[in-house]
């Protein structure tokens, strides 16, 4: 299953054409997690994202994947808030160095894969322009987009993680409007800020549980046992 590259058009409504067509090498595939102030749930899922790819693929560079992260509202240069800290610990996932940016037209036009916490982040960034709409999906609607691909039609991981990626975003995008949410909540990621640190943990292992076959179908490499 497969959909149309996305453009990459900048600003004026004009589409220019993506960023290979442009001549800008397509070595790395850059995914976006993008949350409200990039202080609680896109930073953990950057990080655990992260965390994921260095132990599946056992490389610290993921194999050319980029994993980012920042906020529609985003707090920029602050720390992770301190539960957010206390939940990646849990997983064994660094946390170090992190700072909140904001969202820029840059990182969506730079995107290849732009995750976002809700709806109405999606809907933020695709109302930003430069083709993202094709790209761009809430993290649980892509979870459930994902599961329903079959593996043996996406490139061998032996062809590289990047060219299994992009095939993924591409099915991804081809499947939506068929496999839809049994209900609107059902795609949310709910904001745990200024929450007591067991509603953080919660919203953790929420996002890891939807994490987890995106980066076994990114990889090609299931999760240790």
């Amino acid at each position: 299953m497969t959909a149309p590259d996305a453009g990459r058009g900048i600003g004026n409504g004009v589409e220019t054409g993506n960023l290979f067509e442009q001549g800008v090498p397509m070595t790395n595939f850059r995914i976006l997690h993008v949350s409200t102030g990039n202080v609680c749930r896109s930073p953990i899922t950057e990080r655990l994202t992260r965390h994921a790819l260095a132990d599946r693929l056992g490389d610290p560079r993921w194999g050319g994947l980029i994993v980012e992260s920042a906020g529609t509202w985003g707090h920029e240069g602050a720390p992770m808030e301190a539960n957010a800290e206390a939940v990646l610990a849990d997983f064994g996932a660094d946390a170090s160095g992190f700072m909140g940016r904001e969202l820029l037209d840059e990182h969506v036009i730079m995107a290849d894969l732009v995750l976002t916490a809700t709806r109405d982040h999606r809907a933020q960034v695709i109302s930003m322009g430069h083709s993202a709409g094709l790209r761009t999906f809430t993290l649980k609607e892509f979870t459930r987009l994902v599961k329903a691909i079959d593996p043996a039609t996406l490139p061998p991981l032996e062809d590289g993680v990047v060219a299994r990626a992009r095939a993924l975003v591409r099915a991804a995008a081809a499947l939506r409007g068929w496999l839809l949410a049994p209900t609107a909540e059902a795609d949310e990621v709910y904001d745990p800020y200024g929450a007591p640190l067991t509603f953080f943990r919660s919203i953790g292992e929420e996002i890891h549980q939807a994490l987890d076959p995106v980066v076994t179908a990114l990889t090609g490499v299931p999760a240790r046992a």
